[in-house]
């Protein structure tokens, strides 16, 4: 298979090498104010055929061009027509479009930033350009992508923010697919982007797109449910020195540095460019801290023996405790939990984030460029998937060299290398914590101890029950809690916390330790211990993951007469190394696993209103069979400023290394991958009928885990109506089939001579769902342009799960049915106001609302998540004379304590203020 792939990227590179003969017309157009590119503006020739819109750096191409001299008409909403006669063909040529100056008052609306090629995109696509991003009022402009229509945004920590659209949100967003300049910001081990943590410093963005749902076809496998798409800066663009501070609260400290350089050839040609990035944060993260029992406590907070919380770990239920129901035989005495930890005691909340990058551009043509480029992030955070988990100095390395021709052909090549540092599981932490101190059934052993001292005095309570009372003694039993909790609560509660410090303490088991307190030097010893060892062989709690990833991709676009037609292909191969703590790769044994796909796409105009799109990807990766994903659109502009589309999509989701070579140990079960399926598999609750009531065991068979797929017709309006007011309206219908989850099995071996079972292990087993389900909804984006100052926003999204079975093995939908945004903003404001004239103000203010939804986790982390909002907002003034702006804002301005996700933090405000300083260097 791999020369039968590299006999497809050599052809493919004999592709990228073929040059047309006619001549073009190139350039770049950009602000005559800022020097930025301007994104989306159309460039035609005057009284004659031909024309382009610029790309995401600015630049345009028209080909062929016609006779010389002739003279070229640039428009954009907001820009004062240009028109410049070209005289000769030799270089590409720079022009800058001067804003409409428009008074405040009176003002009229010209336009949006919207380009017409994103309007008539086939896919639904959101997007942040530079002036979004410096205009956001969040600290970041990830943050920011929370507010963009049908975005859900999940906060697991400061440090770790998930971006999802469409459903099946999750800490784990294996399901949506995040690049920086077409670079894959995956972790190799997790499968999945760890939200900008490890990706783009906010300096060097030039823009995000946003694409929300099914997307394989046009963006590869795993373009699940939308993709994050993050295009960087050239120093072409924009060289010179930019810094920027920002400082707020939670002791947030945060700089960034850009520099970029480019050189000319003796013709005055661009020829060489470089940019150098420097980001460092570091803030006192959010603390999880909810006390609410989980939905698997067997009871709730007001259990005088405890109860298992969600932000404490190791206080759960533990059968080897309950000394075979000993205890709830006696008065008061029901179900007891051992004292486990809080997750402040655990983490490392001091959050620190640095990210480096440098990037080299040199131009073989005017058009054409090679890239060498270098990424590294390393930091502290807390990241929440099936435990909460503390990322401590985990290190990531990305390095990129690519061929291109913008909007014509690229070869890229890139490796991604990570480390986990001393990242460690938080919650398997607390366990063996306990159990250094005593084990669980010595533990369980010493406060039943303690607990039946106190009988005594518990019977001889008034109006205790007697035996006497009841025919049966079961009854008895049955009416003894139900009355001392009502009549003596606090004296059981007396009891309990007695026996619980007796069996903290050193109690009857007088060879173990007591309890391991935090803040003590034993407990300090004990915690240093276990996290700097591996999980598999050590019999610690750290992970080792040095995984890696490397893929090959190109493309290249033919416009012959007829057609526009796209060729490219991709070869990934994935390394996974964890030493066991992780994956199957346990007794040296090396796991590597490699796909690839290859894609053609069809773009036909039909007179001036219809353009058709199809696009077939075939994908295949050496576990699973060959998957083939198409999509097909239609896109009608009715009037120029009027657009409908329907589309049809598809996706995959190949099963993530996890799914596939999952050996984690996290002490009461054990969580394996499924690329060979399982046989003679008994259930648990059959197993534990088999010992109450001894009924017959319950087997199953698991076949091998296979890709989820997606199938999703959309049907999409765009359109400016009037002058002032731009609509986004899509609705959506989705099917999914082969969900990937995961069951739960033991492992038992049966000795019928001696009505024996042995457990040998409780597995929980990847597995697809053998429904299938639907989704569907709806969104509108409003944006209201005020001339070249104010903007009005407003959003809302409709998504909906169709359910028609209870397969346990369905992921969870956690996503809202409802949910809008509302905003305001207004950039350069100059205006006379009460006598006092301003000049170079900005703000913005934005409301998000946020209906309550029901968050399906981890059995630790599920549970409903309230109703939420908040207000965002900003205010900045630019100083041209030292080309600086000042920024002053806040997330959360009310501070509403919210969770965004069950099992993570409750979030608060977040002011900040900040400066930019920008040197442009022409």
């Amino acid at each position: 298979m791999l020369k039968g792939v590299s006999c497809a990227l050599l052809g493919l590179f004999i592709l990228l090498t073929f040059r047309a003969n006619a001549q073009s017309v190139s350039g770049t157009i950009r602000d005559g104010k800022t020097n930025e590119p301007v994104i989306g503006a159309i460039v035609q020739i005057k009284d004659g055929k031909g024309g382009a819109a610029t790309d995401l750096d600015g630049r345009f191409e028209i080909s062929p061009a016609p006779a010389l001299p002739f003279t070229l008409l640039i428009t954009y909403v907001g820009y004062e027509n240009l028109e410049t006669q070209v005289t000769s063909l030799d270089k590409p040529i720079t022009l800058k479009l001067r804003a409409k100056e428009v008074e405040l008052k009176g003002v009229e609306v010209t336009g949006s930033r919207i380009s017409e090629k994103q309007k008539q995109a086939p896919l639904t696509v959101e997007s942040m350009d530079i002036i979004a991003i410096k205009d956001c009022p969040q600290p970041s402009f990830y943050q920011a992508l929370g507010t963009l229509k049908g975005v859900d945004m999940t906060t697991a920590s400061l440090g770790f923010t998930v971006i999802n659209t469409r459903g099946f949100n999750s800490t784990s967003p294996v399901r949506s697919l995040q690049l920086i300049d077409g670079v894959d910001n995956q972790s190799p081990g997790l499968n999945f982007s760890l939200g900008n943590f490890l990706g783009a410093p906010e300096l060097d963005v030039l823009k995000v797109d946003l694409i929300a749902g099914a997307s394989t076809a046009f963006y590869g496998p795993n373009a699940f449910n939308g993709v994050i798409s993050i295009t960087s800066r050239s120093p072409f663009i924009k060289p010179g020195l930019e810094v920027s501070v920002k400082a707020g609260e939670r002791n947030l400290l945060e700089a960034s540095v850009r520099w970029a350089q480019v050189f000319r050839n003796k013709e005055g040609k661009e020829k060489f460019g470089y940019k150098l990035n420097l980001f460092a944060m570091k803030a006192n993260d959010w603390e999880a801290e909810n006390a609410d029992p989980t939905e698997q406590s067997r009871d709730g907070i007001t259990n005088p023996g405890g109860y298992d919380a969600v932000n404490r770990y190791g206080d759960e239920y533990n059968s080897a405790m309950d000394l075979t129901g000993a205890i709830t035989l006696y008065p008061g005495g029901g179900r007891f939990y051992r004292s486990g930890y809080w997750e402040r005691d655990l983490v490392d909340y001091n959050s620190r984030n640095l990210k480096t990058n440098v990037a080299f551009h040199y131009k073989i043509k005017d058009s054409v460029e090679v890239i060498l480029a270098s990424s590294f992030g390393t930091g502290t955070t807390v990241y929440q998937g099936d435990n909460r988990y503390s990322l401590k100095d985990i290190l990531f390395f990305q390095n990129r060299i690519e061929l291109r021709k913008p909007d014509k052909y690229f070869l890229r090549l890139y490796a991604t290398n990570e480390d986990a540092g001393k990242s460690y599981d938080a919650y398997f932490t607390a366990l063996l914590l306990q159990r250094t101190a005593k084990s669980d059934p010595d533990w369980a052993n010493d406060y039943y101890t303690k607990y039946r001292s106190f009988r005594s005095r518990i019977i001889t309570y008034p109006g205790y029950p007697q035996p006497s009372q009841y025919p049966r003694y079961e009854d008895y039993v049955a009416a003894i809690n139900p009355f001392l909790l009502e009549n003596y609560y606090d004296s059981l509660v007396t009891y309990h916390n007695i026996s619980r410090a007796y069996a903290d303490g050193v109690g009857s088991s007088n060879l173990n330790d007591p309890f391991l307190a935090p803040g003590t030097m034993a407990f300090d010893t004990a915690f240093a211990g276990i996290t700097s060892r591996k999980s598999y062989s050590e019999g610690g709690s750290r992970f080792y993951d040095k995984s890696a990833l490397y893929h090959a991709q190109g493309e290249y676009k033919f416009i012959p007469a007829f057609m526009d037609i796209t060729l490219g292909g991709n070869f990934r191969l994935y390394r996974p190394s964890s030493d066991g703590t992780i994956f199957s790769d346990t007794a040296g044994r090396r796991i590597t696993n490699q796909e690839f796909g290859v894609y053609t796409g069809f773009e036909k105009g039909i007179g001036e209103k219809l353009k058709l799109n199809l696009t077939a990807r075939f994908d295949k990766n050496e576990n699973f069979d060959a998957l083939f994903s198409p999509a097909l659109s239609a896109v009608y502009t009715m009037k120029p400023n009027q657009i409908l589309r329907v589309s049809f999509s598809s996706a995959i989701r190949n099963p993530t290394l996890a799914d596939q070579f999952l050996y984690y140990n996290v002490g009461r079960a054990v969580l394996l991958g499924n690329t060979k399926g399982y046989d003679s598999l008994v259930t648990v609750p059959s197993l534990l009928d088999y010992f109450i009531n001894q009924t017959p065991l319950e087997y199953f068979n698991l076949d091998p885990v296979k890709p989820e797929k997606v199938r999703t017709v959309e049907l999409g309006y765009r359109g400016t109506i009037g002058k002032n007011l731009f609509v986004d309206l899509v609705g959506y219908y989705s099917s999914y089939t082969d969900f990937i989850g995961y069951q739960v099995g033991a492992d038992v071996t049966v000795i019928p001579s001696a009505s024996l079972i042995y457990i040998n292990n409780i597995y929980r087993i990847a597995a697809n769902a053998s429904e299938s389900v639907s989704t569907y909804g709806t969104s509108i984006g409003l944006s209201y342009f005020l001339g070249k100052f104010l903007t009005i926003n407003g959003n809302y999204s409709f998504n909906r799960l169709e359910k028609s079975s209870s397969d346990p093995l369905i992921p969870a939908y956690n996503t809202p049915e409802n949910k809008y945004n509302i905003g305001i903003s207004g950039r350069d404001i100059e205006a006379e106001v009460l006598g006092l004239r301003l000049r170079n103000y900005g703000f913005s203010i934005n409301y998000k609302w946020v209906e309550g939804f029901r968050f399906e986790g981890s059995p630790q982390f599920t549970g409903y998540v309230p109703q939420y909002d908040f207000v965002d907002a900003q205010i900045s003034k630019r100083v041209p004379k030292i080309h600086a702006t000042f920024k002053v804002g806040a997330s959360n301005v009310l501070n509403q304590r919210r969770f965004t996700v069950y099992g993570g933090p409750e979030t608060g405000r977040l002011a900040y203020a900040s400066i930019l300083v920008e040197l442009q260097k022409n």
